[in-house]
């Protein structure tokens, strides 16, 4: 199986399965794939990370045999830091702004409310909410 992040002519972002590539291609040529959100069918597959579920599974990647765990959270959390804008309490007023045009696209991190939230939702913007854990020094 593979899993691949897909989008439609809006930027609506969303995931669908498929055996593999070629029923991908398939699909999408006989218009059966459409975005959940505004139904189109004009869709493409977004860059991401693919899933791959074989029946075998794989090594780890030799680079990072014997980080433990604490040290993957600092590498990651030292990632979003140097990547990511910290826009505060008015992530949803960005990210909404960058949805629509209104500001450059870029990496933003910052704090919403439920209702911004769901707002957010309602409007098709594309986030992901990541915990972040603060490690001791």
């Amino acid at each position: 199986m593979i899993i691949y992040d897909l989008t439609c002519e809006k930027n609506h972002i969303f995931e669908c399965w498929f055996n593999d590539h070629k029923s991908f291609e398939e699909q999408r040529e006989k218009n059966l794939i459409a975005c959940p959100v505004c139904g189109s069918s004009s869709i493409a597959i977004v860059p991401s990370s693919i899933t791959v579920m074989g029946k075998e599974p794989k090594k780890l990647n030799e680079n990072f045999k014997g980080i433990s765990p604490a040290e993957t959270l600092r590498m990651f959390n030292e990632y979003i830091d140097k990547t990511f804008e910290d826009v505060g309490n008015k992530f949803a007023e960005v990210a909404l702004k960058i949805h629509i045009g209104e500001e450059d696209s870029r990496n933003i991190k910052g704090t919403v409310t439920k209702t911004e939230e769901d707002t957010l939702r309602e409007e098709g913007v594309p986030f992901i909410k990541i915990p972040i854990p603060k490690l001791d020094s």
